[in-house]
């Protein structure tokens, strides 16, 4: 591990105060994630705060088939919202994260995140910010869940998706099954259909996202 770029920090926390910022890259350290590499694992215990500061970070649970239940995603600037609970109350990890891409990560000490809440207003801000980020985004995916169709919860996935990501949706149709809970074979008929009406375009190894409001 190294320490954390100066750059990289004022650039996508630019709301911590500068004392904060000083001591996030005295005390703090980078961890680098291949595309594919687990930042986190279910059970193993977090001794860290997660910040992402580059790259695309999926957190999701895994069930014991393998399965996964897509939470939300993470980007630069972005705080891991649960890993913060996690070391507060020195439990173990209920998620998965996984690096989408090359990606980099700052880890801070839990005691410090801990001291920084009372120590520096922008920090409270922003771990309330976080918390509050993730959980209206947990809401959105439960009332996808639990009041849509497997077509719109569908339409609803690629529009989370291209938000982070853009318009390329590199994905096979298995991996989207998996993470909506369906079959390949569903999911590969919803998309069939999402290109007939022009919404997007199916590629051999992604998906083109054109418009899904035209839906």
């Amino acid at each position: 591990m190294e320490s954390v770029n100066k750059e990289e920090l004022l650039k996508n926390f630019s709301q911590l105060e500068q004392p904060l910022q000083e001591e996030i890259l005295a005390q703090s350290t980078i961890k680098h994630l291949e595309e594919g590499e687990e930042a986190l694992r279910t059970g193993q215990y977090i001794k860290s705060t997660v910040l992402l500061s580059k790259g695309l970070l999926k957190v999701y649970r895994e069930d014991e088939d393998g399965n996964e239940f897509l939470m939300y995603y993470l980007e630069p600037g972005n705080a891991c919202a649960l890993s913060m609970m996690c070391t507060a109350r020195d439990e173990q990890s209920q998620i998965m994260v996984k690096a989408m891409d090359e990606s980099e990560i700052i880890l801070i000490p839990s005691h410090l995140s801990e001291l920084w809440l009372a120590k520096y207003k922008t920090w409270h801000n922003f771990v309330i910010a976080s918390y509050r980020q993730r959980f209206e985004e947990l809401l959105q995916t439960l009332d996808s869940i639990a009041f849509k169709a497997l077509d719109e919860r569908l339409i609803f996935y690629l529009r989370r998706h291209v938000k982070v990501s853009g318009n390329e949706v590199k994905l096979s149709h298995q991996q989207i099954a998996n993470e909506l809970s369906s079959s390949r074979e569903v999911i590969s008929r919803l998309l069939k259909k999402l290109e007939q009406t022009g919404a997007i375009t199916l590629h051999r190894n992604y998906i083109e996202v054109h418009d899904l409001d035209i839906v």
